[in-house]
């Protein structure tokens, strides 16, 4: 427990130091890790062998990953990708494995390891490449959707090159017999557990096996994964939430992997399965902080395998070889992408982006050093020619970014059905409040996208034919998800008062420029909200108290026109008074103890008669019961949230709320 601790400081001093560095330089997250990996593995030699756990522990952060892909990517997307998943997939494979393995033959190396060493290398880093495309939002572009499924061609390639290595053993290396090889025991990602449930089964009940796990998985994603979060979220419990997304992960995972499939595969597909329900973007932002995590040790522990020693020995070769693989892939991609037709930065996107070798690789160069399809030299060389490329991955995508800058032609994005086409529009609450508000923007044309923690009134939504999606709005990963970083408007319509100031105050954080309009529950959350940033507050019930109102006053004989007038007259009075209380309110002091409140008060209450409200021209539409708009506010937002307290009335937020105590 002691040496774990101890790793586990290393690893996340590693990240916590090198990765904002490498950010502000410009590099990416990516290198930050892998250099982080190079300082404590080999520079420094904080790392000895007892970093293999932390190893295989954080190699699960790649099935996360792909379960996080997953979700992004509908069946009938998927279902598009096919000629891409089988043709584009499927030759840059064949294509690179023939390629490699000549060149391994012009280098004198035996045809078997010449082929096991270009099946090996023929693979992509799926970590690095994804993580890189999300960073830089180019997941959705047709270069990206291109690598991706190329990276899933890849993946499940791995399963028969699994089968197939074990049977290009040369002999001059071997001086044990293959069947004493300990296959489960080289990585948590080489596919074959200690124990799986196809041992000592038929080829035609191992494929019976396999197929019936996947059925599984997509059987059981419609039919029983949305009733048992239905289940947990009716609990309330945020952790037991995250709780059953890890389930959800692992026990894939652990499925996969009894019989003898890839547990990334597996979770992707169970992505898929899933990217159509409410709990999308839930279950995204559960798994988010875990993947993220798991991803950046695993970068760590791939910069800790680069032995210096075995570099210095052979050096020009390592380089050499690096710099033909990636030639050989250069070459290849290239010519995939003008077959395919795949034009502009998206070419070159694809055609940088999957030019290294990739962590897959690592496993397989393991493996053959077992079964002996490689030497021991061998194997040592070609894992730094893995590693060193994969550290050359930045590089790559920062030369695709000067290639885009100087093409400037714009990006090829595939449509995405969670994209906002019309003013992007979050809101936060489908209760009353919200409800009126989604329905009026989409009865003129617009649409928005739906949070809301109750998985009853998700589920009643939706059953109308509204998007909407189950998920904790005050939770900054879910925000992010449904769009925050490119939406317009955020409605905050929650009930939680408290809750409520806080996503306006972490929205105004993210986003200094986004409008935010949030329902406000009295007049001190008003201030509060005023204090969070929100542009526009509206008290749920001051405009129908008003109309109220205004019925009052003509069942008392006042005209009706006379009574809007009045209205609207004690409408821009209210506005203004709240606004000035707002001003001298401060949270810490109650309300009766502030001084320069109470002051305020007694000041708008001496004003707070017929005499002193001015009335304003007659409103058009003598009979209705709609009160107009004020004006639009256009407060300015500091960057902490707060709103500029010195800015003239006119440029004030709208707090539409009565001067009276708060209910």
């Amino acid at each position: 427990m002691d040496s774990f601790l101890v790793l586990a400081t290393i690893f996340l001093s590693a990240m916590v130091l090198a990765v904002p560095v490498a950010r502000r330089a410009g590099l990416g997250s990516v290198l930050g890790y892998l250099f982080g990996g190079i300082f404590v593995g080999q520079v420094i030699g904080l790392v000895g062998h007892g970093a293999q756990e932390i190893r295989e522990f954080a190699e699960f952060g790649i099935v996360m990953l792909l379960f996080v892909i997953g979700l992004e990517m509908r069946p009938q997307t998927l279902w598009d990708m096919r000629d891409k998943l089988i043709g584009l997939g499927g030759l840059q494979l064949s294509l690179t494995t023939v390629a490699i393995t000549v060149a391994g033959l012009f280098l004198d190396l035996p045809l078997p390891t010449s082929l096991a060493i270009g099946m090996a290398l023929a693979l992509s880093s799926t970590a690095m490449v994804l993580q890189t495309l999300s960073e830089k939002g180019l997941t959705q572009t047709n270069g990206g959707r291109s690598s991706l499924s190329v990276l899933l061609t890849q993946d499940v390639a791995v399963i028969p090159m699994l089968v197939i290595i074990p049977f290009l053993a040369v002999s001059e290396f071997s001086n044990t017999a293959i069947s004493d090889v300990q296959i489960g025991e080289t990585s948590v990602n080489n596919i074959e557990p200690v124990w799986t449930l196809v041992d000592q089964l038929p080829g035609w009940g191992v494929a019976g096996v396999m197929l019936g796990a996947i059925l599984l998985i997509v059987v059981g994603g419609h039919f029983l994964v949305q009733p048992l979060f239905r289940y947990v979220t009716s609990a309330g419990l945020r952790e037991i939430s995250t709780a059953a997304t890890l389930l959800l992960v692992v026990g894939i995972a652990l499925l996969m992997k009894l019989v003898g499939l890839s547990p990334a595969l597996g979770t992707f597909l169970a992505g898929v399965v899933l990217a159509n329900s409410e709990f999308r973007h839930e279950m995204g932002s559960n798994i988010e902080p875990f993947k993220g995590l798991l991803l950046g040790l695993f970068f760590l522990m791939v910069g800790t395998t680069m032995d210096f020693q075995v570099l210095s020995d052979n050096f020009f070769a390592v380089v050499g070889i690096t710099i033909g693989m990636i030639i050989i892939k250069f070459g290849i991609l290239y010519g995939l992408a003008l077959l395919f037709k795949i034009k502009g930065r998206d070419q070159w996107l694809f055609t940088l982006g999957l030019a290294q070798a990739g962590e897959f690789g690592l496993v397989l160069i393991n493996f053959m050093s077992q079964t002996r399809v490689l030497s021991q030299e061998h194997s040592e060389i070609l894992l730094l020619v893995v590693a060193f490329s994969m550290i050359l991955t930045p590089a790559l995508f920062i030369a695709y970014d000067f290639l885009a800058r100087r093409i400037g032609d714009p990006v090829d994005r595939a449509p995405d059905e969670d994209v906002i086409q019309q003013g992007p529009i979050i809101i936060a609450g489908v209760g009353r409040f919200g409800q009126m508000v989604n329905q009026l923007v989409a009865a003129n044309g617009f649409r928005a996208t739906v949070l809301d923690s109750d998985i009853d009134a998700i589920t009643r939504i939706r059953r109308f034919g509204v998007k909407a999606y189950l998920g904790d709005p005050s939770r900054p990963e879910l925000l992010q998800a449904a769009g925050l970083n490119s939406a317009e408007a955020l409605v905050v319509a929650i009930d939680d008062a408290k809750q409520a100031t806080e996503i306006v105050r972490l929205a105004r954080r993210w986003r200094p420029n986004l409008y935010i309009l949030s329902r406000a529950y009295d007049r001190l959350h008003a201030f509060e909200l005023y204090k969070a940033g929100a542009n526009e507050i509206i008290r749920e019930t001051f405009d129908s108290s008003l109309r109220a109102g205004r019925y009052i006053l003509q069942r008392l004989g006042v005209p009706e026109d006379e009574a809007h007038r009045r209205t609207r007259a004690f409408f821009q009075f209210d506005r203004n008074a709240t606004h000035e209380l707002a001003l001298v309110w401060n949270p810490d002091i109650p309300i009766d103890e502030n001084e320069a409140y109470i002051a305020s008060v007694h000041k708008i209450n001496s004003e707070m008669n017929l005499g002193a409200i001015t009335p304003v021209p007659t409103i058009s539409g003598a009979g209705s019961e709609t009160l107009p708009a004020p004006p639009e506010a256009s407060t300015k937002i500091d960057t902490c949230g707060g709103a500029n307290e010195a800015a003239d009335i006119d440029s004030k937020p709208s707090i539409n709320d009565p001067t009276h105590p708060p209910r």
